[in-house]
């Protein structure tokens, strides 16, 4: 019973063990930068968000100088998730979960400011015209210089020909309040406070920035397919007149969460189950987790998609009993197989044990047959006593289960007819006994029998 019970307890505590490895928290570390962007306020508040609904996945920011330090963090495996610009080198390793946000590329020229005595400079109004000129680009990234190295190549403009200044966002309304360059180049979302006052710096002496259409976006996305064909709509940066008046033809290019392509599916499946959760009751106090897509989950996507969100955005998430159903029942077939095994291994301990169990069942019949034949009560004690041993050895054998109730059926049954034959015999003797008294008696009495 002890046994039994302590097999029983033992399968409820692995059961118990096993569940909770399964259903424990996962921490999941997340590179991403550079420092106060908006992609490390995004991290922060997802963060926060799951360890307040005391979510299954959590998350673990790793903060780096940028997009390609934190592509470089998850190809030498420091991270599990990181975000990545889609117009950079992804690494081999990685496959998207979300798309974070998707940043359009902004070509303006502010108005030209006017100077007494100094004739004014060609006006620029296409993109072909900046041939000769100064661009500043905002933002200290090398993949904005390089966005506007394929925009000019689309047109002809050679890029060595085109004086290209960086300046970094927070200095980006002083520069063009200087006139440092000659138009300019910003990337982020159509909503983006940093273009917005960059754009708004540019308004000087009442006139308004033009605002250069890329005609040719959906030759760029054909080319490069990291990029996609958009639009900036009329007054998407306000104003009176309206910045800009029309439509605006541009390209844009996608911010993504990756993860690891050796991260668990169930977790990223998960994650990104709390992902678009968290989403829906934080857009309202923070409008750039609403901007938060689903990735594209098509065989030819240009970012494979990993198997765990596409499980998710397919709908093909797998329950628990669905990811370990199979592990449960070769579990289970395993330890029906290790039973048997362990049962057949200790039947073959006890083979010993059985075969000198029958040689004692065996030698108890033998004695039946010369219990009837015995001369003597002497020899009658001994092989009971004899029997008595027997009983001993074979009461053991079936406690220790080397034979079964049917064997010790059979030995009670021989055990029985023993005890009978000594009976029969001691009372035989006992009966001659007596009457070779009485004849003795009788001689000594009469002379005669």
């Amino acid at each position: 019973m002890f046994v039994t019970l302590a097999g029983i307890l033992a399968v409820i505590g692995a059961v118990a063990g096993a569940y909770y490895y399964a259903m424990r928290p996962v921490t999941l570390r997340i590179a991403v930068g550079p420092a106060n962007s908006d992609d490390v306020r995004v991290v922060q508040t997802l963060t926060q968000a799951f360890i307040q609904a005391r979510s299954q996945v959590r998350l673990r920011p790793m903060q780096t100088d940028g997009a390609l330090a934190s592509a470089n963090a998850l190809a030498e495996g420091k991270a599990d998730l990181a975000i990545v610009r889609g117009d950079l080198d992804v690494p081999k390793n990685a496959q998207a979960v979300a798309t974070l946000r998707k940043n359009v590329a902004v070509l303006w020229v502010p108005p030209q400011a006017r100077v007494k005595g100094k004739k004014a400079a060609p006006k620029i109004t296409k993109i072909v015209q900046l041939a000769g000129r100064r661009v500043g680009v905002v933002g200290r990234t090398q993949a904005n210089v390089n966005l506007l190295k394929v925009i000019l190549k689309q047109y002809g403009v050679d890029p060595n020909k085109v004086e290209i200044v960086q300046f970094p966002a927070h200095e980006a309304a002083d520069a063009l309040r200087n006139q440092k360059a000659d138009a300019y180049l910003a990337a982020g979302p159509v909503n983006s406070k940093i273009t917005a006052d960059a754009i708004a710096a540019s308004t000087r002496d009442g006139g308004v920035p033009t605002f250069l259409a890329i005609d040719s976006a959906e030759a760029i996305a054909q080319n490069h397919p990291v990029y996609e064909a958009s639009e900036i709509p009329a007054g998407t940066f306000g104003g009176s007149p309206a910045k800009p008046e029309e439509e605006v033809k541009t390209i844009r290019f996608s911010h993504h969460i990756v993860a690891r392509k050796g991260v668990s599916e169930s977790t990223i499946a998960t994650f990104t189950r709390q992902l678009f959760a968290v989403r829906q009751t934080l857009k309202t106090d923070f409008p750039l987790a609403a901007q938060i897509e689903t990735p594209d989950t098509d065989k030819d996507a240009v970012l494979p998609a990993h198997p765990g969100a596409a499980a998710y955005v397919d709908g093909e998430e797998k329950t628990f009993l669905d990811r370990y159903s199979d592990f449960i029942w070769w579990g289970l077939m395993a330890l029906s197989a290790m039973g048997s095994a362990g049962a057949w291994f200790a039947g073959y301990l006890k083979k010993d044990e059985r075969s000198n169990n029958s040689s004692l069942r065996e030698r108890l019949l033998d004695m039946i047959a010369a219990a009837r034949r015995s001369d003597s009560t002497e020899e009658l004690d001994r092989m009971q006593a004899e029997a008595d041993d027997i009983l001993r050895d074979t009461l053991h054998c079936f406690e220790g289960g080397a034979i079964e109730e049917g064997a010790l059926t059979a030995f009670n049954i021989a055990l029985d007819q023993f005890h009978n034959a000594v009976a029969d015999r001691r009372a035989l003797l006992m009966s001659m006994s007596q009457s070779l008294q009485r004849a003795g008696a009788q001689f000594r009495a009469t002379g005669t029998l």
